[in-house]
């Protein structure tokens, strides 16, 4: 099925890359090699992805690929080294004062470590009701019952409003986070392993929650996970990603079903199923190569069971194999034997 809604938001060759730049004084030190040239941390390259109104695209890789580099990206946290951020059709960087306000309040997002992210200084409905004091959503008077709206829509029992914290269980500061997110109003939800730290029966009600909250109040969801088996729950569409490149992308069916990148079938090959048959688990040989000096070509060729000499040099296009399934592989273009 092709896309027939446009994206909500899109990224658009998203490159990222952390380093100090050299002044003048640095530059010529480096010129008379004098000094030498400062790490370059290599966390996304030429990323693209569209996210449509009111579907949950799941985004995967394993630790240290960029995913959440990408979601801080799209969500305006940090800005991209090169390439664009498009909101609803416009690029967020020439949006209007007015409008590029209401397109931060409309994107949040939901950190993987609950306690981090609350201030221990503030009491919950401190949390909650701080941001739409500021921007006008709310009047101070009316502020107890709309925290109390808003907890309750994430499942937290409103009258441990003036608890801290650190007075808290994990799920239950991981429902705040969620509750302070909502509380502006949002569209669109930048979700990063935010159930990771969860006890597992917690996870569940907390995917459940995401799930209630989508249809309740039709939002839009960016879901960072490395967890395939909770993507596969909860997402529409899955984009996998491998050292800063998108791989793969294609419905949920089709990345289950019928994986196309090596990659991708090396990480589904570790995901736990309940067989009457007796399946050996095969992980992903080697290590994630260092961003500092990722490989030249196809970035997952020294770990490839088929690699060739052509992706030792040259970056794989990613192209359509099938309706919405696109993936980024040399040998998508070898003849059908």
């Amino acid at each position: 099925m092709r896309e027939e809604t446009p994206p909500l938001v899109e990224a658009r060759g998203i490159t990222r890359r952390f380093g100090s730049k050299p002044d003048l004084a640095a530059k010529i030190a480096l010129r008379l090699r004098l000094a030498k040239a400062q790490p370059v941390v290599h966390a996304l390259d030429d990323v693209s992805l569209r996210i449509r109104k009111g579907e949950v695209v799941g985004l995967v890789g394993e630790s240290g690929c960029g995913k959440s580099t990408l979601g801080r990206v799209i969500a305006g946290i940090i800005p991209p080294t090169d390439g664009q951020v498009i909101w609803q059709g416009v690029d967020r960087n020439n949006l209007k004062a007015a409008k590029r306000h209401a397109a931060a309040l409309a994107t949040q997002m939901i950190f993987q470590n609950p306690m981090a992210a609350l201030n221990p200084r503030m009491t919950i409905e401190e949390i909650v009701s701080e941001a739409p004091l500021t921007h006008g959503l709310v009047k101070k008077s009316e502020r107890q019952a709309y925290v109390d709206h808003y907890l309750g829509l994430a499942g937290f029992d409103p009258s441990m409003k003036n608890r801290y914290p650190h007075q808290l269980s994990g799920g239950q500061r991981q429902r705040v986070n969620i509750a302070r997110a909502l509380a502006v109003q949002p569209s669109f939800l930048v979700c990063d392993e935010s159930v990771a730290a969860l006890d597992v029966s917690i996870q569940a009600q907390v995917i459940n929650l995401f799930m209630e909250l989508r249809e309740r109040l039709d939002l839009t969801y960016l879901f960072v996970s490395h967890d395939l088996g909770v993507v596969e729950h909860i997402s529409d569409r899955v984009a996998i990603m491998y050292l800063g490149r998108i791989v793969e992308e294609a419905p949920v069916e089709a990345i289950f079903r019928h994986a196309n990148h090596p990659y991708t079938q090396a990480l589904l090959s570790e995901v736990p199923r309940i067989e009457l048959t007796k399946r050996r688990f095969k992980p992903v040989k080697g290590e994630l190569p260092s961003p500092l000096n990722p490989p030249k070509g196809c970035h997952f060729h020294p770990r490839c069971p088929f690699v060739m000499d052509r992706c030792r040099i040259e970056v794989p296009v990613k192209r359509e194999i099938a309706p919405g399934h696109l993936s980024a592989c040399h040998l998508n273009d070898m003849p059908a034997i």
